[in-house]
């Protein structure tokens, strides 16, 4: 074999071995994360069970005016899941925050639903009634994109769908992007830096699919991530998973700017 064709075969060769290497290294990587993620089930559990509290009703009812439709949509999150008081859910406490501002009735509907991925939110939407005109829609979704491993894009795209369709409603829209994952100390390393990573981009292709949709986006990483990640013990409920009241409500805090914002748009 001339020289050419010697180095040509050693090139494939290492290249081959390289491959080899790679495919292995992959393969132990998605073992470890598989175990991990198996442990972190096991760690947090279902103690809250699967169902959110109900905290659909007309907040601070004595109040003058027509009152404010105020929608829910998105994942556990939304729902409320963690919350031990109604007017500790997420909803609850934007729906009180609304009607103290504005003083008006706000009448909350949630149809936010526990695990549900972006995906779900065109179901959600389907789900609701027919003649159904929310004056303010808030989304917060993607925590279970990333835990099961949806692509960025799609989850994007159903974000996107949802806006559309909420602003063909005639709604005002506010979206909450995914938390920071890396905040959940239940889950073990490296899993927990992946998923603080993964949520990141995820976020920020929510951020830029509600905007271009019309809606105003809000990024929770940036405005509560730290304090949950600096007081677990405080902003966690009892799975150390979900928000707990105090969680619920520097979250509720983070978007009421951005919700009196878009509800002011819409003011003649």
């Amino acid at each position: 074999m001339c020289n050419r064709g010697m180095a040509h075969a050693r090139t494939v060769a290492i290249a081959a071995g390289a491959l080899v290497g790679f495919a292995a290294v992959t393969v132990a990587a998605r073992a470890t994360l598989a175990r991990q993620a198996a442990i972190a089930r096991r760690r947090i559990g279902k103690p809250l069970g699967e169902d959110a509290l109900d905290a659909d009703r007309v907040w601070q009812r004595r109040r003058d005016g027509e009152p404010i439709d105020l929608l829910l949509l998105g994942d556990s999150i939304a729902a409320g899941l963690g919350a031990e008081h109604r007017k500790d859910t997420l909803g609850g406490r934007i729906a009180k925050g609304l009607a103290k501002r504005l003083h008006r009735p706000v009448r909350l509907r949630t149809a936010a639903i526990v695990g549900a991925e972006s995906s779900a939110l065109a179901q959600q939407l389907d789900d609701l009634p027919a003649g159904y005109r929310p004056d303010i829609a808030i989304i917060v979704v993607g925590g279970n994109d990333v835990t099961h491993r949806v692509p960025v894009a799609e989850s994007a795209r159903h974000l996107s769908d949802a806006v559309g369709r909420l602003r063909q409603r005639g709604a005002s829209v506010v979206v909450g992007t995914c938390p920071d994952l890396g905040a959940l100390r239940p889950v073990p390393q490296p899993l927990r830096s992946l998923g603080s990573r993964q949520s990141r981009v995820l976020a920020a292709a929510q951020a830029a699919a509600a905007e271009a949709a019309g809606a105003q986006a809000v990024s929770l990483r940036t405005a509560v991530g730290h304090i949950f990640i600096s007081q677990p013990d405080e902003m966690f409920s009892l799975d150390r998973f979900h928000p707990s009241a105090l969680g619920y409500r520097r979250t509720a805090e983070a978007l009421l700017p951005a919700v009196l914002a878009a509800l002011s748009e819409r003011t003649p």
